[in-house]
């Protein structure tokens, strides 16, 4: 408006380039949010031109929504209590309606192929969330093997939240910690109630967006001590601001990168920042002395990253009079997952974050649909790098966890567990769900399928193992 456009373009404008911001981010469920943004604009826009939001209405029937992409304003307004899944042509893991259908227990495939746009509507389809299946037009056997399917999950699920506080340890006595997700005071407080032994991944990215200054120590202070007191003695991970170059923050100058991806962004970006570092490091150390904060550092790929971001916050707490607060760092590169024996010499624990340590170890951008089918963490060389981190944390004491999607996948979780993965960070809905699925797991069965899943040649050929081996 005071360049002197138009309100129209000033806003759609305005939207675009904080869309554009958002996905930019390194983390893939802030990053996914572009779409919520840029479906918010569309119908202001709307509102601003005088034009009806008209949608479809759903039958009220319970059915599958088949659909080449869905807005968060069309999520929104379907009744829930009619909708049994979603198979949509477009979109990822990450996307909004893959978001919405986790939260709601319900199945979601997408990336489908678009031959299921000339389905007929009110024939028959059954989709399979854990696997990925979808069959058209099943014959009346299919349909009822499928409705028999989804009635034994549904008990088991209702199962899984009657018992969310028992802790998650193995039928043979294995413990293993599963924790939540979270990005805000409301996802911690339904982290205790799901039954979640921590968070294991706070981000704090959405302090940094949509405004023209940096956020002030007090400003992260004020959001990270209610999260601490509401957390009590249980650990919460702090992940430090993990952004990217490609597309920086309005008061972030950066030169241009010609592969931003592979340039400053996560930890180098707070080090070559180090005032805006410090802020950030001084309000965790503050809010930490009413609870349990952790730090963890995003995309470390070599020792002297961690060496340096270590100094800062040795200097810090000198300076602040408080203990020496426990700082690991995420695995996401495969330098870090190869040094792992390297790195847990100093180091606290390592998270890995299987959505990033994928597309990297894979040469697949997470972002794009076309690849999305095989972006699939349980690819056997993603695996032994998983393998790796997990035995040079144990080498020398230290634990090592799981913070990636990877982590709540019912073919995954056994695997991991055979590897000896101490901790399953996921997102705060799957919590229940994930204890429940380790209490029915037996440890020393799952440590030969580990290393039978090592030995696969493909993704598939992992799903296939566990499918066969654990009768799923």
């Amino acid at each position: 408006m005071q360049k002197g456009q138009d309100a129209l373009k000033a806003w759609k404008e305005t939207i675009e380039d904080s869309a554009v911001v958002v996905a930019a981010l390194n983390d893939p469920i802030l990053s996914a949010r572009a779409d919520d943004l840029r479906d918010v604009g569309r119908r202001v826009l709307k509102i601003m031109v005088g034009a009806e939001d008209k949608a479809d209405a759903l039958p009220d029937k319970p059915v599958v929504v088949v659909a080449r992409d869905l807005s968060p304003s069309d999520t929104v307004s379907f009744n829930k209590d009619f909708v049994l899944g979603f198979c949509i042509v477009n979109g990822g893991p990450t996307s909004h309606t893959a978001i919405l259908a986790r939260a709601l227990g319900l199945p979601a495939i997408v990336s489908v192929d678009e031959s299921v746009l000339k389905l007929a509507t009110d024939s028959y389809i059954v989709i399979n969330g854990s696997d990925g299946m979808v069959t058209f037009n099943p014959s009346p056997e299919e349909l009822q093997a499928a409705e028999q399917e989804r009635n034994t999950w549904l008990e088991k699920r209702r199962l899984a939240l009657e018992q969310a506080n028992a802790p998650a340890i193995t039928a043979d006595g294995h413990e293993v910690e599963v924790v939540g997700n979270a990005g805000s005071l409301a996802d911690a407080e339904k982290a205790l109630k799901m039954g979640a032994a921590g968070i294991g991944l706070l981000r704090t990215e959405f302090l940094f967006l949509e405004r023209t200054t940096a956020p002030t120590e007090a400003e992260q202070y004020d959001v990270y001590r209610p999260i601490s007191e509401t957390m009590g003695k249980l650990p919460v991970i702090v992940r430090t601001l993990d952004v990217g170059g490609d597309k920086p923050l309005p008061y972030i100058e950066m030169q241009h990168e010609e592969n931003p991806f592979l340039g400053i962004r996560g930890i180098r970006l707070c080090l070559s920042r180090p005032e805006l570092f410090r802020e950030q490091l001084r309000a965790i150390l503050r809010a930490g002395q009413y609870g349990n904060l952790q730090i963890m550092f995003p995309m470390v790929g070599d020792i002297e990253e961690y060496r340096q971001a270590r100094l800062m916050l040795d200097e810090l707490e000198l300076e602040l009079k408080v203990p020496r607060i426990v700082a690991g760092i995420m695995i996401e590169v495969p330098s870090a997952a190869l040094m792992a024996d390297v790195l847990a010499k100093e180091v606290d624990f390592f998270s890995i974050g299987t959505n990033d340590l994928t597309q990297y170890t894979l040469a697949m951008d997470r972002g794009n649909s076309l690849l999305s089918a095989r972006q699939d963490g349980l690819h056997p060389a993603v695996l032994r790098l998983i393998a790796k981190t997990i035995e040079g944390a144990h080498k020398h004491g230290k634990w090592a966890g799981i913070c990636g999607e990877l982590g709540s996948d019912p073919y995954a979780v056994p695997i991991l567990i055979g590897l000896g993965i101490d901790e399953l960070s996921v997102t705060v809905p799957s919590v229940p769900l994930v204890k429940a699925q380790v209490r029915d797991l037996k440890y020393s069965e799952l440590q030969p399928l580990a290393q039978q899943a090592l030995e696969c040649s493909t993704a598939h050929e992992v799903r296939e193992l566990v499918k066969k081996t654990l009768n799923m």
